[in-house]
């Protein structure tokens, strides 16, 4: 079942229900409220995060219009100004999403991308506030618990791929002496595995930069996996032996926490 919104003072529930007022009058499927608020875990400074399901069949004219009324709402309605006064980061952040995510396949840039990042915010972890029809209902039928299997097998095969080519590129650029890419490259990789990690769990994420130890314990159920984690980012210098190391540290995680699913996920092939 959806869970429930969990609003951490009164004018975030007061603003959600003029996000509502402001849906109904618009060609809207349904109304849903996403990460922090959604999981009841946002404070009295937290913004406001709302995802508006609209028909695929508008046009993207018809999408653009709504974009339009909203930021004419959003700059009128005396509520939103209330709202901001709670703190810098206390604002509406609204998204319309028509429900159809369609997966890419990487080029040798690698990623993470967000496929299961939206599916998880939109679909798994929202909190619907309001429902025009059963459209909802039918995507979390389609995407919930988890997507096909094949296509499971071709993402975690694809995530991978690309995370072991990242730890090539972080030697390699290490030992060329360019440390800040071998590091990006590194945080990367970071990405990417927990891309995998998800991937491999049928579990849907919300983010690969915040909320990890929430994720990875609670909803992953691996403790003892976020403490090494932590280990994976502490570069004490900048310099290409540690990097080296830190690269061959995350490949044995990758090899230990998804290796043995990602074996039984490509079987198949």
């Amino acid at each position: 079942m959806p869970i429930s919104p969990q609003f951490p003072t009164p004018i975030h529930e007061q603003v959600a229900e003029e996000v509502v007022a402001f849906a109904k009058t618009l060609p809207v499927e349904a109304v849903l409220l996403v990460n922090s608020c959604a999981r009841g875990k946002a404070i009295e400074q937290s913004d406001l995060d709302v995802a508006l399901l609209i028909d695929p069949a508008l046009s993207a004219s018809d999408q653009q219009r709504l974009d339009h009324a909203w930021f004419r709402h959003y700059r009128s309605a005396p509520i939103f100004r209330l709202f901001e006064q709670l703190g810098p980061f206390a604002c509406v952040h609204l998204d319309f999403f028509d429900g159809e995510w369609a997966p890419e396949i990487w080029d040798e840039g690698g990623g993470p991308d967000a496929f299961e990042i939206e599916i998880g915010n939109r679909i798994a972890w929202s909190a619907p506030l309001w429902e025009n029809s059963k459209m909802f209902a039918d995507l979390r039928a389609r995407w919930l618990p988890y997507y096909g299997e094949e296509l499971r097998r071709q993402r975690l095969k694809m995530v991978t791929d690309a995370c072991l080519l990242d730890f090539e590129r972080i030697h390699t650029y290490a030992r060329r002496g360019l440390v800040f890419y071998a590091f990006d490259r590194l945080y990367h990789a970071f990405q990417e595995f927990l891309q995998a990690l998800f991937i491999a769990h049928r579990t849907y994420p919300i983010a690969y930069n915040k909320w990890i130890r929430e994720q990875v314990e609670e909803w992953l159920g691996l403790p003892e996996l976020y403490s090494e984690l932590l280990f994976v980012l502490e570069v004490e210098k900048l310099q290409p032996e540690e990097l080296s190391g830190k690269a061959e540290y995350l490949r044995r995680l990758l090899t230990k926490w998804v290796g043995p699913q990602f074996e039984q996920s490509t079987s198949g092939f």
